[in-house]
């Protein structure tokens, strides 16, 4: 978890509150770390599903825009390119993040 106490407060302007939902997921499996975090940054997060720009990324990673522009390249990170505008969905990023530092 310490993976994610590392975010910039940037990424998370977007979102203004934290709210606990009544999510149920009853399953036999056992959850691989992804998808528990998945479900809790849906449980918590106001907005999970709110897409971040290459600043964002950037600012977190602190890396130069030039970097971010390659991360967004990536075959592996999960971004949406139309044209010159690239985004990716915070809790993907969050996923893509955590599997990288493992």
């Amino acid at each position: 978890m310490e993976e994610f106490n590392n975010l910039t407060k940037e990424v998370f302007n977007g979102i203004q509150s934290t709210e606990v939902k009544n999510i149920v997921i009853e399953t036999k499996e056992i959850l691989t770390p992804e998808q528990r975090m998945a479900i809790d940054t849906i449980r918590r997060v106001k907005n999970p599903f709110v897409m971040i720009g290459v600043k964002d990324v950037m600012k977190d990673l602190k890396v130069c825009e030039t970097v971010a522009y390659r991360i967004f390249r990536r075959e592996d990170f999960p971004s949406i390119n139309i044209g010159k505008n690239n985004q990716v969905m915070l809790l993907a990023y969050l996923i893509w993040k955590m599997n990288k530092r493992t």
